[in-house]
This record gives structure tokens, C-alpha cells and sequence, in this order.
């Protein structure tokens, strides 16, 4: 298997300086939308590392030089995900919120694949995981809406996270299909822990959105509710929009780039390139 990336995969080293920003209602719909992405924050330095353990086991086994070297961009993308987001996670724990106690959720979630998961069907949590993060940054990059009028260095994360995520979509799935295979097996155990991270993944969104909003006393707070869904599943609509490319994944013959999205990371490419000229 040949790495399938039509975009290169390059470690960016760039800091976000959010410490000044009230993470409380930060984004424009409030505080139930600002907790719904503060908690995806909470997951991804463990689930980051998770990615790139996952990915690294399989390493020496590749033979390709671009897929090798697009690893080397994932893993290096990854670890700079991490790193980040760590810095949001403290800049949540000092505001007072059970940061450390849902990253400690998470982590058990991730040791109990690490401990019933042979090193194939960690990769296929990986490759489920990738592609939920690919769908969600098509949305994010696609839909100014997603972001219009929040605190510029929260929008900037946000999609450079997004960008980077599209760029490397397809390296883990490449590894396993370099390494694990496109047979029946192969094919079954990817779709049947697609399913399985499926319901986790909306189980512990909610459960950690939950938790954020009622350490604010807002969780009685309906009409912070309905605003949530409406943003989830109305406008812009994100979890509505990614039904039909999560459906793609269940093909026999899918592969990430099987939806050429790349114009979507070359505008914001383009955008950030004409702010540092600035």
C-alpha cells in the first residue's frame, strides 16, 4: 500500500495564546456551545498520543517512502495537537472546571482498547477515531458559521486543528490497509469498531458537556440547551451534516480521499499566509 495523500503532511510548531480568553461563553451561541467544544479539547492529548502509539507499532513495517514520510507528518501533527490542547486543558483546570477528571475518563477508556485490543484493532479505533475528526473538520472548514464572531486565537486552534486533520486523514488508514489488509476480516473489524468508538465517542461527548455545563449551574438552563442542539443538528449543523460521509466509511472500497477536499484547507492555508504577510 502507497501513501494516497494528495496534500503533503508537515508539522506545523505554532502556539495558540488562549489564556486571556473567558472559556465560559467564548463562542457567540454561549455557554452550552463553548462547553461542547471545550470538551473536545478534553479529549484529544491522550487520545492524540493514543493516535500516534496506535500508528508508530506498524512503523518499521512500511515500506513506502511517502507513506513513511507522511507518517513521520502525521506523529509530528499529532504530538503538536497534543501539545496544545494541553495548554487548553490547564487554561480550563485554572478557570475551576473537572478538567483533570474527565481527561482521567478518557484515559481509562483508551487503556481498556490498549487492554483488550490486539495491535490491529487499536489501529481500527485509530482509523475511526481519524475519520470522526476528518468529517467534523470538513464541516468546520467549510461552514464560516461554525466560528463566525468568536475570540480570534479560539478560531485559529479551532481550524488549524481542522486543517491538519484533513491533511492527514487517510495516513492511519493507509497503515492499516498497508499492514492489516483490505480483506473480509480487515473490512469487519474496521466497520464493527466504527460502530462500538461510534457510541462511546456521543456517549462521553455528552457526558463531559454535561459536566462542564453544571459546574457553571447552567445545566437547568433549556434554553442553552436548545441553542446547542439547534447549532448541532440545525445551523450550521454539524452532527447532521457528517451522517452521510460516516455511512461512507461502511463501504467495502472507502478510503478517506475517496472526497477530495483539499480546497477547503487551501483557502485557510491562503488566509493565514496573507494574515503573517500583514
Amino acid at each position: 500500500m502507497t501513501s494516497t495523500s494528495p496534500l503533503p503532511v508537515k508539522q506545523r510548531d505554532i502556539h495558540f495564546p488562549i489564556a486571556s480568553v473567558r472559556l465560559r461563553d467564548w463562542h457567540p451561541m454561549g455557554s452550552h456551545v463553548s462547553q461542547l467544544l471545550n470538551g473536545q479539547s478534553l479529549f484529544f492529548p491522550e487520545g492524540e498520543q493514543f493516535f500516534i502509539d496506535t500508528v508508530r507499532h506498524y512503523r518499521d513495517r512500511i515500506t513506502d517512502p511517502k507513506l513513511r514520510e507522511d507518517v513521520k507528518g502525521f506523529i509530528g501533527q499529532e504530538a503538536m495537537h497534543g501539545r496544545e490542547h494541553r495548554a487548553y486543558n490547564e487554561a480550563l483546570a485554572a478557570a475551576g472546571y473537572p478538567a483533570a477528571e474527565l481527561e482521567r475518563k478518557a484515559i481509562r477508556q483508551l487503556d481498556r482498547s490498549r487492554r483488550l485490543l490486539r495491535p490491529a484493532g487499536q489501529l481500527a479505533v485509530t482509523i475511526a477515531l481519524e475519520h470522526f475528526t476528518a468529517i467534523l473538520a470538513e464541516v468546520l472548514l467549510s461552514d464560516d458559521r461554525m466560528l463566525a464572531g468568536a475570540p480570534p486565537e479560539m478560531a485559529a486552534l479551532w481550524r488549524w486543528h481542522a486543517i491538519e486533520e484533513t491533511e492527514h486523514k487517510a495516513v492511519a488508514f493507509d497503515v492499516y490497509q498497508s499492514v492489516v489488509g483490505k480483506g473480509i476480516l480487515a473490512y469487519l473489524r474496521r466497520c464493527v469498531i466504527m460502530l462500538i468508538t461510534s457510541v462511546q465517542f456521543i456517549w462521553q461527548t455528552n457526558y463531559t458537556v454535561y459536566r462542564l455545563v453544571k459546574h457553571d449551574g447552567l445545566h437547568r438552563d433549556w434554553k442553552g440547551w436548545r441553542r446547542m442542539l439547534r447549532f448541532q443538528y440545525v445551523s450550521p449543523g454539524a452532527m447532521r451534516k457528517i451522517v452521510l460521509p460516516w455511512l461512507r466509511y461502511f463501504k467495502p472500497g472507502f478510503h478517506p480521499w475517496q472526497h477530495d477536499n483539499r480546497h477547503h484547507v487551501e483557502r485557510w492555508k491562503a488566509e493565514y499566509s496573507s494574515q503573517q504577510a500583514a
